[in-house]
């Protein structure tokens, strides 16, 4: 047989002929096959074959070929196809024919037609008519079409009806994407005020519908799933969702993976990320490029992203130029970004401008916007605010302030909970004191923990009536937290329970501390250590230093020192010092010193 061409079909058989030595790709077999089958389909349709002519008509449909499709799929709609009734309406929408092709989806759908009772409800919905929508949609939500079922959903949704949850999980199950996605949604706002097994096990299902959205290619699940994991601690996983997510566009998740890579130490890469969110309008990514320019002292770069941050509608924006104006001096530039965030609602901003205005002298201007700050949530505002009522000095203020200190100490401020503790020490409520102060010392105040410790010092009064105290008991811990962190008369203490412990180089060592700190009581105590053990002239040092300071007891010891040495004047004169600084017992015992001392000279 002659052939014309590189291929030559055999109608009769549906074979191609190649060329000799040709093997054809997958794709020319694709083709190959949808040739012949389109064929095969045309030689059934044109002997009368309905069922051929319907299928005919969908695939040239879907190739686009609508003036190829129409007669084939009016032949088999005339002959009682359901399917081409649907797919003939289909055909008149996308020609521009609404009302024609509700005629046939109606056909179709009273035929039994799922999917023409779906786009039959589209149309009612689109003009308005929600019964006749609900009804379409219904029918063919029963008969398990995931599209009606999520169109049905989303008209319920839309009147705030309960059964809404349903057919949304309905088409979620059947797997629709979008479906999965907002059952995600609905669930993960149903669990976020709850505790305990039963959110635990919401979170779970949330998580479950987030992965199979995400699965399917739904991004911003993708995005919601990675927050997920990276609250869970799960990095690696999150990172990857974050990823597929920024790469089909969502800024949001862009922005979140530099988050992620910075924390990972990988700055560099990060700042790729949110430059790419940034560029596509997420105002968070923006303050990132800006705070990381901040950091590098480029501050006119930073200024820029802040400002392109503040054009995305990100209040941030505004807030942080504040932060760097007034890191820069520029005080009426910070005062005015300032306001422009805290009118917005910002809290941090209204805190930041009520300290500028405090800092100006301006009480009365703070005091509104230091409420504010509070009233919105801000901790810090309402410690402020405890400082602020605690300065003018009246009783009624001092309760106003001790009860927003009570209020930011209950959100896990340090400063705060120590003014509590010692406002309920004051008042004599010892175990609530105590327990405010062991918050704060918890914390990280040094300040808190040597009256939180004093509440426990009773080793320390054994000590002192004599006892020795052989294990390191609860009071020496709350010292040495604030000792370590350089807490001078936490030191000393530390110093005084180690030594009733009998371990006299860990007393030395904090002693020692305490005294090159400037503790005046480190230096007597260190030069008592070291004169019991024979190195009186060392102790002398350190007792010289302390009755510098104003230590009359050092004073004294200094004083019996020169005494004994025979150099009475200078033991004179130092029980002088000694009978000034006090306190009176020193003073008498000194003052008699002296008067010997003088007899001495005198003679």
């Amino acid at each position: 047989m002659d052939v014309m061409g590189d291929k030559a079909t055999l109608f009769e058989s549906g074979r191609f002929v190649l060329p000799s030595g040709e093997e054809p790709t997958r794709d020319e077999l694709s083709e190959m096959g949808d040739a012949t089958e389109e064929v095969r389909l045309a030689l059934a349709a044109q002997s009368g074959d309905a069922e051929a002519a319907s299928v005919l008509g969908a695939m040239l449909l879907r190739r686009g070929d609508l003036d190829g499709a129409e007669p084939q799929l009016r032949a088999a709609t005339a002959a009682g196809d359901r399917a081409a009734a649907n797919n003939l309406g289909v055909l008149l929408h996308q020609r521009g024919y609404p009302e024609e092709a509700a005629g046939w989806w109606r056909i179709a759908a009273v035929a039994g037609s799922a999917a023409a009772a779906h786009a039959l409800g589209r149309y009612h919905r689109e003009r308005g008519d929600e019964p006749a929508a609900e009804y379409w949609l219904r029918q063919s939500a029963e008969q398990g079409h995931a599209l009606g079922a999520y169109a049905l959903a989303d008209l319920l949704e839309h009147r705030g009806d309960v059964g809404a949850e349903h057919w949304m999980r309905a088409a979620a199950e059947r797997g629709h994407r979008e479906a999965a996605y907002r059952l995600a949604r609905t669930l993960d706002r149903k669990a976020a005020p709850e505790e305990g097994t039963g959110a635990d096990n919401a979170v779970a299902e949330v998580e479950q519908w987030y992965r199979q959205a995400a699965a399917r290619g739904h991004r911003r699940a993708a995005l919601h799933l990675g927050a997920i994991l990276e609250k869970r601690g799960e990095l690696k996983e999150a990172g990857r969702w974050y990823l597929t997510s920024a790469k089909d566009g969502e800024a949001r998740a862009a922005c979140a993976l530099g988050f992620l890579l910075r924390d990972a130490g990988d700055t560099e890469s990060a700042a790729v990320w949110w430059l790419r969110a940034a560029q596509d309008g997420d105002g968070n990514a923006a303050n990132a490029l800006g705070a990381l320019h901040a950091e590098r002292g480029e501050t006119q770069t930073a200024e820029r992203w802040y400002r392109a941050a503040l054009d995305a509608g990100d209040d941030n924006g505004a807030y942080n130029l504040g932060l760097l104006c007034a890191e820069q001096g520029r005080t009426a530039q910070a005062e005015q970004w300032y306001r422009r965030a805290a009118y917005a609602g910002h809290r941090e901003a209204a805190n930041a401008l009520a300290i500028l205005l405090l800092q100006g002298g301006d009480t009365t201007g703070a005091e509104p916007w230091f409420s504010k700050a509070a009233e919105a949530g801000s901790v810090d505002a309402a410690f402020n605010l405890g400082i602020l009522y605690t300065g003018r000095g009246t009783e009624q203020e001092a309760r106003a302030a001790l009860r927003w200190y009570e209020r930011a100490a209950s959100a896990g401020h340090t400063e705060a909970a120590l003014q509590v503790g010692i406002a309920r020490l004051r008042e004599g409520e010892e175990q609530e004191a105590e327990r405010h102060l062991r918050c704060a010392a918890g914390g990280g105040s040094s300040e808190a923990v040597v009256p939180a410790a004093t509440r426990r010092a009773t080793e320390l009064t054994r000590h002192e009536l004599g006892e020795i105290v052989h294990e390191k008991t609860e009071c020496e811990e709350w010292y040495e937290r604030a000792a370590t962190q350089g807490h001078r008369r936490a030191q000393v203490r530390v110093g005084m329970l180690a030594a009733a412990r009998g371990d006299v180089v860990e007393a030395a060592r904090w002693y020692r501390a305490a005294a090159e700190a400037g503790s005046r009581n480190g230096a007597f105590n260190l030069g008592l250590l070291l004169a019991r053990e024979g190195s009186e002239p060392e102790a002398a040092v350190w007792w010289t230093r302390a009755a510098d300071a104003g230590h009359g007891r050092a004073a004294l010891r200094l004083a019996l020192v020169y005494a004994r040495r025979g150099e009475l004047a200078e033991g004179q004169r130092w029980a002088d010092r000694a009978v000034a600084l006090g306190p009176p017992e020193v003073a008498e015992r000194a003052g008699r010193l002296r008067d010997a001392l003088r007899e001495e000279l005198s003679a």
